[in-house]
């Protein structure tokens, strides 16, 4: 096990999804429903489901793809959701 690699990614997504979207609809849910550890166990499941597909396609693309391209792609399209988002089109 790479401690440092577990530690970094740990940071990152914990940085990452503070106060995003998703904090805010499982808290939503949380006190709509008021059964907080199903909204838990749900979005735990969730979003080990969806960092197992990034995980995986990740792996996938960088035998395929040099590592720079990736950043690249994702630079763009990071930047085409911005502005997206900012004229009200996302």
């Amino acid at each position: 096990m790479d401690w440092r690699v577990l530690i970094t990614t740990f940071g990152v997504i914990f940085l990452a999804e503070m106060g995003d979207k998703t904090q805010l609809a499982a808290m939503t849910m949380a006190a709509q429903t008021k059964k907080p550890v199903a909204v838990f166990i749900g979005a735990a499941l969730a979003l080990v489901c969806v960092s197992a597909i990034g995980v995986v396609v990740g792996g996938l693309l960088s035998e395929y793809v040099p590592l720079i391209w990736i950043k690249r792609v994702s630079a763009v399209a990071f930047i085409v959701i911005g502005v997206l988002i900012l004229m009200d089109k996302f």
